[in-house]
């Protein structure tokens, strides 16, 4: 079982601190969990660039799609790889670069108030079951962590920040994410 630790890292998440965080003016205060996904480059799995990013350690030379990230500092708090494989850059209480400029219910600057999970993928194509294994997983423990949250508390991307973002995109699977999740925390 998944399960947030008193030092808000996941117990079975593989640990890879990112300096792109910082504190939250409140830190009790996570009433949103935001679904994006990635690839470096798009479309290409297992590359370990993605987390080369959220460090500060990606190569922009390695290729032609990495220029316009230069200078680009984001994290988020988890990534779940292609073979659902969970891996934790920030620690929950703390705030992760990953909303950008984004709203939710009126309230401006979403990565105060969420939590940031990533799905290694692009928002044109379909992810994978072992993913959506990790991630209900994920979103009940997230849930049973934080009394702000629940099914309802669940968005894209694209939702927070229409017209600059379309992820996780058509081919994930909302109803499926929502029913797990709300099996899970009955």
């Amino acid at each position: 079982m998944l399960q947030v630790m008193a030092d808000h890292w996941l117990n079975t998440a593989k640990r890879q601190p990112s300096p792109n965080r910082d504190d939250r003016s409140d830190p009790d205060d996570v009433s949103l969990l935001v679904i994006h996904c990635i690839s470096l480059p798009a479309g290409e799995y297992g590359t370990g660039r993605v987390v080369d990013l959220f460090l500060n350690r990606l190569d922009r030379s390695a290729h032609s799609s990495f220029a316009d990230l230069e200078g680009v500092e984001v994290s988020s708090h988890f990534l779940i790889e292609r073979d659902g494989g969970l891996v934790q850059f920030v620690p929950t209480h703390r705030r992760a670069w990953h909303a950008g400029v984004s709203s939710h219910h009126g309230r401006e600057r979403c990565n105060d108030f969420s939590i940031g999970i990533e799905l290694e993928g692009v928002d044109d194509a379909p992810f994978e079951t072992l993913q959506y294994d990790t991630l209900a997983a994920l979103l009940a423990a997230l849930i049973d962590r934080y009394p702000r949250l629940g099914a309802g508390s669940i968005v894209g991307h694209a939702e927070i920040a229409p017209g600059r973002k379309t992820d996780p995109g058509r081919f994930f699977d909302w109803p499926r994410v929502i029913g797990e999740v709300a099996r899970a925390c009955r």
